[in-house]
């Protein structure tokens, strides 16, 4: 399937999330290498833990560098305010966008104070109809991931977010996604289902190439996790780019978009004195 519209200038955004290991330093080193790469923007994940999270499943036994418990790493995790206003600043410094995933209500108000550009919705929220309420009454454009969504699931979601959603995301929601589950046509499934709204891929796998060819399929906004290290801690390493990989994929989806040109079939005034040179007329 062909999108609806000709793809503009493909967004890039890197997604932090967590892999900062909840260390500034290392996320405003993240920050650094993905400005290097050429990212359009950078992404965390905000959540009010208690909310989130039941007392119990924070109690839940589980080894970290914070603790012992599931409560003790997810607090581990979390930036607040002070952090939130060293990333806000540090970004404006080098130069390059920040926004995040409000996991609940709460989140929301949270960075609304900061004027991000975007608010994005997790494959695992895009069923709360209440978060994305709030998104919607904040006046932030929102971006809206699909991964373990049926159809009608996204319809319900899309309806709800109305004229706020900005960006809708394929994915697959595993971390790292195996290839034969990425399914890059439903880019055009989506773009099919719902016209006029701007379709996106977002990465799951430490190949860069999936993304690449996402953007040419019709992708307008590629998604893609960050890590320094794969041997760094945290689930989502492993379904991260390090910053080599992450450079060579915008590297390569800015020449595809050099590459896309206009679909007129022309003569090209450097093809000329090829043609005149080389052309060979036969006579019947």
């Amino acid at each position: 399937m062909t999108p609806a519209r000709e793809p503009e200038r493909v967004i890039v955004v890197s997604e932090i999330g967590i892999n900062h290991g909840g260390s500034l330093e290392t996320a405003k080193e993240m920050m650094a290498a993905a400005m290097g790469a050429g990212a359009d923007y950078v992404k965390f994940q905000k959540r009010t833990v208690e909310v989130v999270y039941s007392a119990e499943e924070l109690a839940s036994p589980r080894e970290s560098p914070f603790g012992t418990t599931n409560g003790a790493l997810k607090h581990g995790l979390e930036f607040g305010p002070e952090e939130y206003d060293a990333i806000d600043a540090y970004a404006r410094e080098i130069g390059i966008a920040w926004y995040a995933s409000p996991w609940d209500e709460e989140s929301v108000l949270f960075l609304e104070h900061y004027g991000v550009p975007f608010l994005k919705i997790a494959s695992a929220c895009l069923t709360d109809t209440g978060l994305l309420r709030v998104a919607k009454t904040s006046g932030i454009p929102v971006i809206l991931s699909t991964g373990m969504s049926t159809l009608e699931e996204i319809d319900a979601a899309v309806e709800t977010l109305g004229d706020s959603l900005a960006y809708l995301l394929h994915c697959t929601a595993t971390y790292p996604c195996a290839l034969d589950e990425i399914n890059l046509r439903c880019i055009g499934t989506l773009w099919e289902r719902y016209p006029g709204v701007p379709v996106g891929f977002s990465l799951h796998s430490v190949s860069p190439w999936p993304a690449l060819c996402a953007a040419a399929m019709g992708a307008m906004m590629i998604e893609a996790h960050l890590t320094l290290s794969h041997s760094s801690f945290g689930s989502d390493q492993a379904a991260s780019l390090e910053p080599k990989a992450f450079t060579k994929l915008v590297e390569e989806i800015r020449t595809f978009e050099t590459t896309r040109g206009d679909g007129v079939k022309k003569v090209y005034d450097s093809e000329v004195p090829i043609k005149q040179k080389l052309r060979r007329v036969f006579t019947p």
